[in-house]
This record gives C-alpha cells, structure tokens and sequence, in this order.
C-alpha cells in the first residue's frame, strides 16, 4: 500500500518541532545539559496537588460539562478580572481546554477558512504556522527584529494586512524571545485593527512571567478591543501544571460557542482532575506565582550577565523564561552551533530556525532550570565559544 498516496498532504508536510528534535538526541546522551524545553523545574504546588489527589480519592472522576467545570470558570473569571482587568462571563465567554495548544487549535479553526491570511510574527511557537496549514489558511510570517526588542510594530502589521486578512496571532510574552508588548505599543496595533474586521488571537500563556517595572497588559483591555480578542491562557506555565494539560480561552459569546462546539466533538472536555486542582491554583496560589516569577527573575539576570561575559550579544527579554542571544558572531548558522555544542560539550540548546526563518542567527535558551543546572551549561558553553574563537584566530 502507497501511504504517501493515503496520508492527508498537508498533514504529511507538517514539520517536525525543532524544540523535540534537540531535546530527543540530549535525552540519549550521557552527561548532556538541556537548556531546550520550556518546562518549569518547579513542582507543581503543594495545595494544587492535595486538590486532585482529594478529587480522586472522592471518586470525581466522570466527565464534566464540555466547557468545562462551572466552578473553575467563575474562579477564572475572578482571576482575569483582580490580574489584568478583563471581565468575561464564565457561562458564555469562556471554554476550558486541554491546555493552552487546543484553545489555539480550537480559535483557528473557527476563525480561518480556506484562503483566509493569518498573521504570525516571527520568530514564535511552533504550532501556530501549521494549525494555520491545516485549516487551508495561508500564514503570513512577519520577521521580527531585535533592534526593535522583537516587538511588533504597528508599520510592520499594517505593511502586512490585505484584503484576506481574518487574524492576528499576539504571541506575548514571546516564546522564544521573552519579548513583551508595552500598554504603549498595544495601543499603536490597536489602532491599526480597529474598524476592520481582523481577529486577534493573543496568546497569553506566559502572563504571569513578566519582569521589571511594568506588569502584563491584555490587548483586549483596550478600548474597542474585546470584541476582536480571544485571549488564549493556561496553567502549565505560571502554576508549573505542564503534565496535567489544562487551559482556556476567553472571548466573544459568539466565537466561544463555535470553539466549545469543535471541543465538543474533538476532545469532550478537560481532564477532570486538572480542573478540581485548578479551582485551587486559581483561589489560593497567587503567593507561589510570585515566588517562582521572583525566582526565574534571578536566573534571567543570571543568564545575561553570563552571556555578556561570554561575548553574545543578546537584547534583555522582560518576560517568558527565554532569552534569544545572537550567534552570529561564531560565524555558524544557528542549527550548526547547536549541533557543535551538543556533540562537543553535551549543552542542548535549540536553534532560532526552529521558531521560523527569522529566528536565523539566534538560539534559545530556557531558564526555568536550577541555578546548579544553569551554571555548569553555561560554563560549557563559554568553554566551547573559547575553543571556536581559537580556532578562528
């Protein structure tokens, strides 16, 4: 039998994560550091799992509503109300998902039809490019510059817009740069949309890992902006809940009530744990939310100082538990820096490719590791950026 005559086209030219890729080779070899996965090394808190284990133990364990459990719908809509100023009926304007992924998934796909343009700054997560695929819409890459702090800029938006235009994917805090969006430069791609009618989908994921002064700002706090938002956010990031898969979205009445449909009939509804679990993450936990924030915070400058000592040059990211250091001056391309410190100095890093073009020149390195782990990659690291500029002299 011919597969390749049997498997879906776009299915089939879906490429793999350069993330995975990095982490699989690290997983198999022997004293290897990985600096590569996104992955909070904190344990998820204590009271948040007391509460599942107690959802258990009590035999909760059936299905609960498709949009999810009531409970935790009306605590998420405390929480968006006290955090950023968002207020969303949990009844009609909110669907919890199986992470963050499936509520992106699920916008997408109720959003974009064939031909339809989905802009998607770069670099990025990785998912966002190929869900836009699958729907038969066409991505539109905006290449993001590290001059301007990896920040969209409203020129850089508008030079993108076209009559097929239906979204607006707002990846920030940015996965892999740590870029955040100021109120200021919100309000400036605000104007751009208002009076059209582009959607934004504003991944929101990473909003409780914000550093410096200014704290997270929704783009659909903005004046006329609710309406065109749906606000994707989850638990596996802040609350360090990565295994226990639980998101949500939050956004117009109508928008919801497809996306809610399409979860209906692709998924059912939420683990049913995750969701008892994190009716305490979002009542009683914002105390360790700080103290992780405060703790990767440490690490970040920890990084940079490093970083800077070791000749890279690297924008100082504020938000995420990424920085996005450039490479070029190695004189390799970001895929074969990663492999040469890899294979030389067992350091996983990943590739910018991996996030899209743009990200050439550039590697990600994730911080949500211990200090101890952190110390002996980037004493390896600067070993092994000596030993190349040597061989350069």
């Amino acid at each position: 039998m011919d597969y390749n005559k049997i498997i879906a086209p776009a299915a089939a030219a879906m490429r793999p994560s350069g993330i995975r890729k990095f982490f699989d080779i690290a997983a198999e070899m022997k004293d290897c550091i990985s600096l590569g996965v996104g992955e909070p090394d904190f344990k998820t808190p204590w009271r948040i799992r007391d509460a599942g284990i107690k959802c258990l133990e009590k035999g909760k364990t059936t299905y609960t509503a498709n949009a999810g459990l009531k409970e935790l719908r009306q605590e998420i809509s405390g929480y968006m109300q006290r955090r950023f100023g968002l207020q969303y009926d949990p009844v009609n304007e909110m669907l919890v998902t199986v992470g963050g992924s499936e509520a992106i998934d699920m916008c997408i796909r109720s959003l974009v039809q064939p031909g339809d343009e989905v802009i998607i700054p770069e670099p990025c997560f990785v998912c966002y490019q190929p869900i836009t695929t699958l729907t038969g819409g066409v991505p539109v890459s905006v290449p993001l510059k590290a001059e301007n702090e990896f920040r969209l800029t409203a020129e850089e938006l508008q030079a993108a817009i076209t009559p097929r235009t239906k979204l607006l994917v707002l990846p920030f805090p940015c996965n892999p740069t740590g870029a955040v969006m100021e109120k200021e430069h919100l309000e400036e791609i605000a104007q751009v949309l208002r009076g059209t009618d582009i959607m934004v989908l504003s991944d929101e994921i990473y909003c409780e890992l914000t550093y410096g002064e200014n704290r997270h700002v929704s783009i659909a706090s903005l004046p006329g902006m609710a309406e065109r938002t749906i606000v994707v956010n989850g638990f596996s990031k802040a609350f360090a809940m990565t295994g226990w898969r639980l998101g949500f979205a939050c956004g117009p009445a109508p928008i919801i009530k497809v996306m809610t449909k399409l979860h209906q009939n692709c998924i059912m509804c939420a683990p049913t744990t995750s969701q008892y679990a994190a009716v305490v993450a979002m009542r009683e936990c914002d105390e360790e939310v700080e103290r992780m924030r405060q703790e990767y915070d440490m690490r970040r400058r920890l990084v940079l100082k490093r970083l800077a000592e070791m000749g890279l040059d690297c924008f100082e990211p504020r938000g995420a538990f990424y920085v996005f250091p450039s490479v070029a001056s190695s004189g390799m391309t970001s895929e074969e820096f990663c492999e040469k410190l890899l294979y030389s100095h067992r350091v996983a890093v990943v590739p910018g490719t991996a996030f899209g073009d743009s990200g050439e020149g550039f590697v990600r390195i994730s911080y949500a590791y211990s200090v101890r782990h952190l110390s002996e990659a980037l004493d390896r690291m600067e070993a092994f950026l000596k030993e190349i500029r040597a061989q350069q002299a």
